[in-house]
């Protein structure tokens, strides 16, 4: 009668070294490995939540605690490796050139490349498959701002970096412009230890926010913020933050640019976030002359694809109605003064208003 085989258990502190070597190579910055306790920060979620600070996306709410709890979202889930790769293109017109001339439109650069949930999505899908290779079938899920997932407290708790004042993370050593990408799993990994607060008294994002969205340190108001703004809403842009949002059509940087700790940054290697199309530093009469088919075509494959062409043709008649008056402006105001969309009309209004 045969010997009852008894099942090897990993060595999960070697497997954790191999899976931040296998995320170096799979072109991640840094990777680091957390636990799942979430509390301080559902407690500061469930406040925002109930300050109606999340503006129009519902779906904050409607996912609740699911965000803080990560067994909740993925059953089995014991550990959350954390990734994040650059997105500062390393070609373009320099952000603050564009921002300094009202006739183009400002792109916030993480948008001007390919979209990088496909690309994180893929690389992470990537590094399960090694680990699978060495562990044999394991619990987990791959997530990139894609689900229900408070990915930047996973990410300061994995030792990637700490929130700053903005809200974004920062890391010592390399800024802020990446993206945060996530494994929930179920392996009993090795965590590493959270990154330490390191804005001091800088309050420098604070002071450059065109809006006044971040209301107070570590406090942002979504229903001020010009991403918001710009992305998530599909209404009418309050007309007493339009004059602010000067030439930023998709988004905003400016929070960021100030950062000191963005001295330390460097360009991606990745070759789909380099600029596309021009959108680096277009002008905002010929993006607004875009036909649908012609919004539809440049912007496939992108973050700018989902607001839609009728959120595009909003957004850039503000910046429009905030650059100087000329005749190519007000006459290209007026060829969508009767646009089919009552909400593109309502904002090519208030542009040609300002231009009287």
């Amino acid at each position: 009668m045969s010997a009852k085989t008894e099942v090897q258990e990993p060595d999960y502190r070697r497997l954790a070294g191999e899976i931040r070597k296998w995320g170096r190579e799979l072109g991640f910055q840094q990777t680091g490995i957390t636990g799942t306790d979430l509390g301080p920060d559902e407690i500061h979620l469930l406040r925002w939540l109930g300050e109606k600070r999340h503006g129009d996306m519902e779906y904050m709410s409607r996912h609740g605690t699911l965000r803080s709890r990560p067994a909740d979202l993925v059953a089995g889930t014991v550990r959350v490796i954390s990734v994040r790769m650059d997105y500062w293109p390393s070609s373009g017109s320099p952000a603050g050139q564009i921002l300094d001339d009202p006739a183009l439109a400002y792109l916030s650069r993480y948008a001007l490349g390919r979209d990088y949930h496909k690309v994180l999505r893929k690389r992470l899908q990537r590094l399960a498959d090694r680990i699978e290779t060495m562990v044999g079938p394991f619990g987990y899920r791959a997530f990139t701002d894609s689900a229900p997932v408070l990915e930047k407290a996973l990410a300061r708790n994995a030792g990637l970096g700490w929130i700053g004042k903005h809200t974004n993370l920062i890391n010592k050593q390399a800024g802020s412009w990446f993206f945060l990408g996530e494994l929930y799993t179920s392996l009993p990994l090795p965590i590493d230890t959270p990154a330490a607060n390191h804005c001091g008294t800088c309050q420098d994002c604070i002071q450059a926010c065109p809006t006044g969205a971040i209301v107070a340190p570590y406090q942002l108001d979504a229903r001020r913020c010009i991403s918001y703004l710009t992305i998530e809403l599909r209404g009418s842009i309050p007309e007493e933050l339009r004059p602010l949002l000067g030439n930023r059509i998709f988004g905003c940087d400016d929070c960021q640019l100030v950062c000191p700790w963005n001295r330390f940054s460097r360009p991606t290697r990745e070759s789909g976030f380099r600029p596309r199309h021009g959108l680096d530093a277009d002008s905002l009469v010929r993006l607004f002359s875009w036909s649908e088919d012609t919004f539809l075509e440049k912007t496939r494959g992108s973050t700018i694809h989902r607001i839609g062409y009728e959120c595009w043709l909003r957004n850039i008649a503000v910046g429009l109605g905030n650059a100087p008056t000329s005749k190519i402006i007000t006459e290209a105001l007026s060829a969508r003064a009767d646009h089919p969309s009552a909400l593109v009309r309502e904002h090519v209004a208030w542009a040609l208003s300002r231009h009287k």
